[in-house]
């Protein structure tokens, strides 16, 4: 008998099976395709408060975005960095003093303490400057920090099962009933019994919920945010924070040393959870904004890679689908109807901790087993254990230890998997214990740890998730991969 049942293996699901398997209680997380599959590896990567929510009023969102901003910098500083990034104003659109109160706001209203401050820039006499058409001539540089969100998930997870916690992927949940004081929950892998479930499916809640014909007073709506990959644009460490004539806003930010990412759409999303792409309309939307600001052109064929995904907003009668909130609502069963349910509808993957400690507070009083007070705010995610400011450190001490490491394989490393990368290299002397090459550094040794401990069951688990290795790998490698990982399944 589990205490909690949680269905949704992506950052809000993982994160409360975190949350709560550290506070005593006996968690079981189903989630029905590979963890981080859906939306949660689908964003624009960004740990950020949201400076356009500012002109919806969402202030309450962008404050408690901004205090988790720094926080999650502290406890995984392997996988969140800070970023600096450049608003350039844009004659005809927002007055150059409404962006700078808005920053204004940014900077102060979330207790910044480590991140640099706003300051207006002459783009002219900017390096970020150069790459933008002439007339750009001034701006301002702020801060956020980006994230690895598909590792962020599985981290998550991680830490929640060496905490406990049976992450089953691949186990999708066919039904679910209450019987007596708890819940039965079916799955192809059999039943599964638990005191309380926790509906963190992200878009398909409402389909979960339909499971067991729980009714919500929710109205969910799913937009789709969409992103392309290019060659790189910039030979700087600057992001881009754009303004559009439409009202909308994109990034374009450095990706994996070799791309540039641009993004996001906001489209409403009618079609199956199962199909979720980004449109040729959405692609070419976004290489003519991309054309507005920089003087190099990019044209639907240079896009080397395109992704997208379902974001589950709490519905608020917004028109416009970049205007729906981004906070997120719990929805908890009442005592009368017996052993609790708890959905989840909207959310940002800035404030999933936040959010995953508000459920576990929820569910407390009906389950005793939550005996232990709030504690993710400090505690690393697993290989964070290092300073905030010990990045450069770690990667020396990889290359020190292990001098067949390049600097790029070990940087690599350290960016995935902080002081984890030790476990992986554990024993190696030489660049042969390691097993087969397939480049990029990723060897037999790196995949039987992400087979064994980070639930890695294919190669595009591999390849998209638990690292962006897809960018890079040629097909005679994707082939290679392919049959060592038949092979694991044979043996």
């Amino acid at each position: 008998m589990f205490d909690i049942a949680i269905v949704g293996g992506g950052v809000n699901g993982c994160g409360i099976a975190r949350d709560a398997a550290g506070r005593g209680a006996r968690v079981l997380l189903l989630e029905a395709n590979d963890l981080a599959s859906g939306t949660s590896s689908a964003s624009t990567k960004l740990i950020h408060g949201g400076l356009r929510y500012l002109e919806h009023y969402e202030f309450g969102l962008v404050r408690e975005s901004l205090v988790e901003r720094e926080r999650l910098w502290a406890i995984a500083p392997h996988i969140v960095r800070p970023m600096r990034f450049i608003l350039p104003h844009v004659d005809g659109l927002r007055p150059r003093w409404l962006l700078r109160l808005g920053l204004f706001l940014y900077d102060h209203i979330g207790g910044r303490k480590r991140l640099p401050a706003t300051e207006t820039i002459a783009l002219r006499d900017h390096v970020a400057g150069a790459p933008l058409k002439d007339r750009f001539v001034s701006g301002f540089a702020y801060s956020d920090c980006w994230v690895d969100d598909a590792r962020l998930v599985v981290l998550n997870a991680r830490d929640a099962a060496d905490r406990g916690a049976d992450i089953r992927t691949r186990c999708r949940v066919t039904g679910f009933a209450r019987t007596g004081d708890h819940w039965t929950l079916d799955t192809p892998e059999g039943r599964f019994h638990a005191r309380a479930i926790v509906n963190a499916a992200g878009p398909a809640a409402l389909e979960v919920s339909q499971l067991n014909d729980a009714a919500t007073r929710r109205h969910v709506r799913l937009v789709r945010g969409s992103h392309i990959v290019v060659r790189r644009l910039f030979d700087h460490d600057y992001s881009y924070f754009f303004q559009l004539p439409d009202g909308r806003i994109f990034f374009a930010i450095p990706y994996e040393r070799d791309f540039t990412l641009i993004g996001t759409t906001d489209r409403d999303h009618d079609g199956a959870l199962t199909d979720v792409r980004a449109t040729e309309e959405e692609i070419a939307y976004l290489c003519d904004g991309a054309n507005r600001f920089f003087r190099r052109s990019i044209t639907p064929t240079d896009v080397v890679w395109s992704y997208a995904g379902v974001r589950p907003l709490v519905d608020d009668g917004s028109g416009r689908p970049e205007a729906a909130t981004r906070g997120y609502c719990l929805e908890l069963s009442p005592m009368s109807d017996g052993a609790a349910l708890l959905s989840v509808f909207g959310g940002k993957i800035t404030t999933y901790r936040r959010l995953a400690e508000e459920v576990v507070d929820r569910l407390a009083p009906r389950l005793p087993a939550l005996a232990r007070s709030r504690w993710t705010g400090d505690a690393p995610l697993p290989g964070g254990d290092f300073a905030i400011d010990g990045y450069a450190g770690l990667v020396e001490s990889l290359g020190g230890r292990y001098s067949f490491l390049q600097p790029s394989w070990a940087d690599r490393l350290a960016r995935s998997y902080g002081t984890r990368a030790f476990d992986i290299l554990d024993g190696v002397g030489r660049l042969d214990d390691c097993g087969r090459h397939y480049g990029f550094g990723l060897t037999d040794r790196e995949i039987a740890y992400l087979v064994e401990r980070e639930w890695c069951r294919t190669v595009d688990d591999l390849l998209w998730r638990r690292t962006k290795l897809g960018l890079h790998i040629d097909t005679a490698a994707r082939r290679s991969l392919a049959a060592a990982f038949e092979e694991r399944e044979c043996a």
